[in-house]
């Protein structure tokens, strides 16, 4: 352990089922995630809800809704969906093409059964994925999400009962299906009521991903008066995180300083991520989020428990930052429903992750791109600084992250030789910097950090470790 108290470790995903990781059931559509599979997750769902509204002695139906990206597959698997919920006795609200925040707003503000979020985030096109959300518009719980799965593999036990197929809605009981546009014109307007501040005078520069956020970002800023300039907002199907975004960040810094802005925002490709770029064209990451609305919640005395939450890919530049501010931290699993447990758990407002997953507790149960971009543009308005102030008392370390590609992700991760070699890094960086190798949640991924004192160190302690790996996959 380092004197920031982070070990150099290799790390599992933790509760992840067959289908589903920790940000949904993702694959590539028609492959490892089909058309079956979501009108086979509409009908469990569909059944579901409405059987547990029957058993407490309700005679209506199941109200579940739906959101999706602008993936080509997104629409197919939107109809299959509402198939199977629909053929179950529930009512399917779609919400057409919405952000993954917005799917949990409504969710949680209109009383729905649960939601439905079709997206692969930052994946490529050709990905795509279906996220579950509760009631209370935060991530499905694992219990629920075990039932999905096991209907999928037909040895289905629930309510007592063994079911080798659920029963099908007939004649009135066949569920309808409502275009509920009205619910994502509200999360518009709920977002639009955060504005604390007017923007009138900045120029804002938004990378909307070709994704979720096209209809939507714009909107919400120019409602509070920016002058807004958009990239990326010309959706076709396939073109979605393509070179753009908030993982293809370098065309929205190049735009930012031609154009003279003070300051942009990259979005992913469902609007749950956002990252920073300031009017000197530096990315401003999730780390810096952090520690930005950190402070300006403790300056105002409103840091309820004193205490960020964090993921273990978390900087140690934060660490050190946060301990000269007299800020407290905690360090989760990398995903944001660790970071999501940890706050409710524990009554904390602010936590995220590097990749731009930030969730303001007080104002959403998930991470949201837009109104983290929102509460950016509060603390520049707030302390009247521009975004480049904000983090000059912020020092963050070198870190290069690469990703290995994997048949199995387990045995790579168990693999003696690989284990060997992190330790060898381990040993070799001592207090100076750290290494860290973890799973993917949500592709056939191991990734490879490490966190010295120069990026040369990093990149090479990184590549001697993906060199094992890749020389024991040959193999395999």
């Amino acid at each position: 352990m380092n004197r920031f108290g982070i070990k150099s470790v290799m790390m599992r995903k933790e509760n992840m089922g067959k289908y589903f990781g920790t940000d949904g059931f993702r694959g590539e559509a028609n492959k490892n995630l089909t058309a079956d599979h979501a009108y086979k997750i509409g009908r469990f769902l569909g059944w579901y809800y409405s059987e547990i509204k029957r058993q407490n002695g309700e005679n209506v139906p199941a109200r579940i809704v739906i959101g999706k990206d602008t993936r080509r597959s997104s629409y197919m698997f939107e109809y299959s969906l509402v198939g199977g919920l629909v053929a179950s006795g529930a009512d399917a609200y779609l919400l057409h093409v919405t952000t993954t925040p917005s799917v949990a707003y409504v969710a949680r503000v209109d009383e729905f059964d649960c939601g439905i979020m079709i997206s692969a985030s930052h994946n490529p096109y050709y990905d795509n994925g279906i996220k579950l959300i509760n009631s209370n518009g935060e991530k499905m719980d694992e219990d629920t999400i075990s039932l999905v799965e096991a209907y999928l593999d037909g040895n289905l036990n629930v309510f007592g009962e063994d079911y080798a197929e659920i029963p099908y809605a007939h004649r009135d009981r066949i569920g309808c299906t409502v275009d509920y546009v009205s619910g994502r014109n509200r999360y518009v307007g709920y977002l639009i009521s955060l504005g604390v501040y007017s923007f009138k005078g900045m120029k804002v520069g938004l990378d909307c991903a070709n994704g979720s956020s096209w209809n939507i970002a714009k909107a919400v800023f120019d409602a509070l008066g920016a002058k807004t300039y958009v990239i990326n907002a010309d959706p076709n199907g396939t073109n979605i995180n393509t070179d753009a975004g908030s993982t293809h960040i370098e065309g929205l810094q190049k735009f930012v300083v031609e154009k003279g802005l003070d300051v942009g925002f990259a979005y992913d490709g469902d609007a749950d991520r956002c990252l920073c770029v300031d009017e000197k064209g530096n990315v401003v990451d999730g780390d810096a989020i952090l520690y930005i609305y950190g402070r300006y919640m403790k300056e105002r005395e409103k840091l309820i428990t004193n205490t960020v939450v964090t993921t273990v890919m978390s900087n140690f530049g934060l660490y050190k930052a946060f301990d000269e501010l007299g800020i407290g931290y905690a360090k989760t699993a990398v995903g944001d429903k660790y970071v999501y447990e940890y706050m409710q758990k524990n009554g904390c407002r602010l936590g995220g992750e590097q990749s731009g997953h930030i969730i303001f507790s007080k104002y959403a149960s998930t991470g949201d791109g837009i109104l983290t971009s929102l509460k950016m543009m509060e603390v520049m308005m707030a302390k009247k600084m521009k975004m480049s102030q904000l983090t000059e008392d912020l020092h963050i370390y070198p870190q290069v992250l690469v990703n290995v590609k994997v048949k199995d992700k387990a045995v790579a991760q168990a693999d003696k030789d690989v284990q060997d070699a992190v330790q060898e890094v381990a040993d070799a960086l001592g207090d100076t910097g750290r290494i860290l190798v973890r799973e993917s949640g949500t592709e056939p991924l191991i990734r490879v950090m490490v966190e010295a004192e120069t990026k040369e160190i990093c990149r090479r302690y990184v590549d001697n470790v993906v060199s094992v790996i890749k020389e024991k996959e040959t193999t395999r």
